[in-house]
């Protein structure tokens, strides 16, 4: 035996196995995996717990739940929407109590520049100094003179304290920015008004507990009490899986192949087990069993993990 056969990391082409083990330790890149038939969800099982159904219901989606799972998401969909709405009026009468304390400050000081303008020796009628007639222009040259001084000064002033971060409120404040208590904060993110509507966890659309309908399969004879069952079809007596094109029937509250729906319901537009006449919208087609990834219905799962980047 060679040397390269008892030290196997010799070897200087990096495996697709060591590739793998070193991106499950390392926590980066992203990690794929091909779904096994235990990870799988049955057609039959609720699309929640992952597990047969007691009680099965089925949305207008076509969605099967346990009602008891089914019922405790909606409960919690409702509290969380109680809790949200909670902070949102909360937020309201917040903004409107800060919009009349604007309003009030911004009526007294309209009322303290008109009693200041109404207070002038013009308005109380209060004499003014009369001006000689021969000191008038002199006056008027100084006080051109000194209103043009003053005006550059006041410019120069007002660009030296655009300039500058030390002037007014800031001369007293400490120019550091490593200082957290220093540093600006962002403002809050207002709230929107949060919907009242409970959502199906899988589909994402509206439902409510009301229009959730009852289930019945017909399991398959023997299978009855065993710890897994097997459904089939009351019409053809074939077996339903996941392969299985299902669909539910609103009369008769049962779960039938799509075919039986093509060949005999649609040309007779009648229930084939309750008798009742139907319509298309007493028909609802089943959505086969996924997994319990975010890729429903595919035989792949991928988790998008950080990415290293080397700089």
């Amino acid at each position: 035996m060679t040397r390269h056969g008892k030290n196997s990391t010799a070897s200087s082409v990096y495996t697709y196995h060591e590739r793998r083990r070193d991106a499950k330790a390392s926590g980066y890149g992203t990690l794929h995996a091909r779904l096994g038939a235990d990870s799988i969800k049955e057609f039959h099982c609720c699309s929640l717990t992952l597990q047969p159904c007691r009680n099965p219901v089925i949305s207008h989606t076509g969605y099967i739940f346990d009602r008891q799972a089914i019922l405790e998401n909606i409960l919690a969909q409702k509290k969380a929407y109680a809790k949200k709405l909670k902070e949102y009026e909360k937020q309201m009468s917040e903004e409107s109590a800060a919009k009349q304390s604007e309003g009030l400050a911004d009526v007294l000081t309209k009322r303290s520049k008109f009693s200041a303008i109404e207070s002038t020796p013009s308005r109380t009628g209060a004499a003014v100094p009369a001006t000689p007639i021969g000191e008038s222009g002199a006056l008027k040259r100084s006080a051109g003179v000194m209103s043009t001084e003053i005006a550059a000064k006041v410019k120069a002033h007002g660009e030296e304290g655009d300039m500058s971060n030390m002037r007014g409120e800031k001369s007293t404040a400490l120019p550091s920015f490593w200082i957290p208590e220093l540093n600006p904060t962002a403002a809050a993110s207002k709230l929107e008004k949060p919907s009242s509507k409970t959502l199906c966890p899988v589909s994402g659309k509206s439902i409510k507990m009301k229009d959730m309908l009852e289930v019945i399969f017909t399991p398959m004879p023997g299978t009855e009490t065993s710890a897994k069952r097997r459904y089939v079809c009351p019409v053809t007596r074939d077996e339903l899986t996941n392969t299985t094109r299902c669909a539910y029937l609103k009369k008769s509250k049962s779960v039938v192949k799509y075919d039986v729906i093509e060949k005999l319901i649609k040309g007779d537009g009648v229930d084939p087990i309750s008798g009742e006449p139907m319509t298309e919208d007493d028909i609802i087609e089943l959505q086969r069993g996924g997994t319990g990834y975010a890729a429903t219905n595919e035989v792949k799962a991928k988790l998008i993990r950080p990415q290293l980047e080397l700089q």
